[in-house]
């Protein structure tokens, strides 16, 4: 046998490897994906049967007829393959380091949605597919009030596509940069609403990891939910302890005689916030220090807790407890808080503001929230006036200015970006050699929430009345030609 057929039988070997190991993993996800829609078939059904308990036979049988004929259609609709093709659209409102957030119009319906568009290549060369896929089965899996939801997931060869509910009223991060502090009866209510969102994901077996206020959106009416879970798996590459490794963790030691310069911290803060916020280091300014340290002490869901701590110091004083002008004196901050964990005099603030933040802000076996969560946190003296089964209900303190479903002003401008979606050429059907794209990171990431399937009976299919519903007549758009560039479809 000649040295060239002797490679050639190598890259044949291990091509063949390679398409067992996809066919293997190919199956598996199949099999575990066909067993997750039996058992949601399954709760749906049991949900029906709870909601007709009262009704007459004929009535329970006309309901039953109708659940069987929604749930064939939710069938033949998941055999949809959904791409970019059917949706138009609108406006960039969000950017990351893998990435981009754009407001977008479902082209049949009419409806409106915030996609999450990322890029395959970025997402296996930075080994963020853990953090990719964990959010997706997460937001696939979570169905409540106080978690965004997710009504699609698809991809094609170049990206995956999150498609989410639109929530106009930005994040909280926004909202504080707009106000620099909020009151203390307005921070009461915020974080009250996010301490019921954290509980709700804990409720179901999550630990969220990543709890700051850009990942506290806001809806029409100034509500909060959840977004981005990609940390809950804690396999974030820029979180691991190792990032952190080389950093000192020791105090520079004129740390306690430098002034503290509260009006130039926040300054500075809000100049570099953004800029965290869209690069892949982040910020560690809400993260616990057992996260850190997860080597010496490991963590459970009280980190949480102490992120929520961290934000309600940063809604009464104006900037969070550790924040600094590097990411790496962050660090060193937050992992000595027993010494940097200070409230300035020139910012006063209650005593029991000051007690709820040092009992969310400390060890974590002495943590709020630490031994029953929710519970424990409903007994402090600071949220005493909260109304927690109907905070929900109630009006929020801050007003959200909301001009339409489509409205994106309370969202960062990215007037310079390019909105049509970038054409993406499918590999040839034949190529005997797989794109790294192709391996089986992403298989079955397709999704379809069965909510969906109400809202296309809802609009009848392609209605051209829903989608005028969003495209603003000419008098409307002489009038307001900003909102014309948020709100038409290109």
């Amino acid at each position: 046998m000649t040295a060239s057929g002797s490679a050639n039988n190598g890259e044949i070997s291990q091509y063949i490897r390679d398409k067992a190991n996809r066919t293997r993993l190919a199956i598996e996800s199949y099999y575990a994906q066909t067993m997750l829609q039996c058992a949601d078939r399954d709760n749906r059904a049991a949900r029906l049967e709870k909601q007709i308990a009262g009704c007459s036979d004929s009535e329970k049988e006309e309901k039953r007829k109708t659940h069987a004929s929604k749930e064939t259609d939710f069938l033949r609709m998941r055999r949809t393959k959904l791409s970019v093709a059917d949706f138009q659209s609108l406006k960039v409102i969000g950017r990351g380091a893998f990435g981009e957030v754009r407001l977008v119009q479902k082209v049949d319906t009419g409806n409106i949605y915030a996609m999450k568009i990322l890029r395959k290549a970025d997402m296996i060369e930075k080994e963020q597919t853990a953090h990719v896929r964990a959010e997706r089965d997460i937001l696939s899996e979570a169905d409540c009030e106080w978690v965004v939801t997710m009504y699609f997931s698809f991809q094609d060869h170049i990206n995956l596509y999150l498609v989410m509910e639109f929530l106009p009223g930005g994040d909280m991060m926004t909202l504080l940069i707009k106000r620099d502090t909020l009151t203390e009866e307005e921070t009461m209510f915020y974080i009250a609403e996010a301490a019921l969102a954290i509980q709700a994901i804990h409720n179901i077996g999550f630990i969220h990891r990543d709890i700051k206020p850009d990942n506290l959106l806001l809806d029409a009416k100034g509500h909060i939910k959840l977004s981005d879970f990609g940390l809950c798996t804690g396999l974030k590459k820029i979180h691991r302890t190792e990032l952190y490794r080389n950093w000192p963790s020791q105090l520079p030691s004129d740390f306690v005689s430098k002034p503290f310069e509260s009006k130039r911290k926040a300054e500075t803060w809000k100049k570099n916030r953004r800029a965290f916020a869209y690069s892949t280091v982040g910020t560690p300014d809400y993260i616990a220090p057992e996260v850190f340290l997860i080597e010496k002490l490991g963590y459970t869901k009280t980190c949480d807790w102490w992120s929520l701590g961290v934000i309600m110091y940063e809604m009464l004083i104006g900037y969070p407890p550790f924040c600094s002008e590097t990411p790496q004196e962050t660090y060193r901050k937050v992992v000595n808080w027993q010494q940097t964990l200070v409230f300035p005099p020139e910012m006063p603030i209650s005593v029991d503001a000051k007690a709820t933040i040092r009992r969310f802000c400390c060890d974590h076996d002495k943590r709020m929230g630490h031994s029953n969560g929710l519970e424990e946190i409903k007994q402090c003296p600071f949220f005493r006036r909260v109304d927690w089964d109907r905070i929900r209900e109630l009006p929020a303190p801050i007003r959200i200015e909301v001009r339409g479903i489509a409205d994106t002003s309370n969202f960062d401008d990215f007037s310079d970006a390019d909105l049509s979606f970038p054409e993406v050429k499918e590999p040839p059907s034949g190529a005997t050699n797989f794109a790294p794209t192709d391996r089986g990171e992403f298989l079955d990431y397709t999704f379809k929430r069965f909510q969906c399937l109400t809202q296309i009976m809802r609009y009848g299919g392609t209605n051209p009345t829903a989608q005028q519903a969003f495209m603003p007549s000419q008098q409307q758009q002489n009038a307001n030609p900003k909102s014309v560039q948020q709100a038409t479809p290109i």
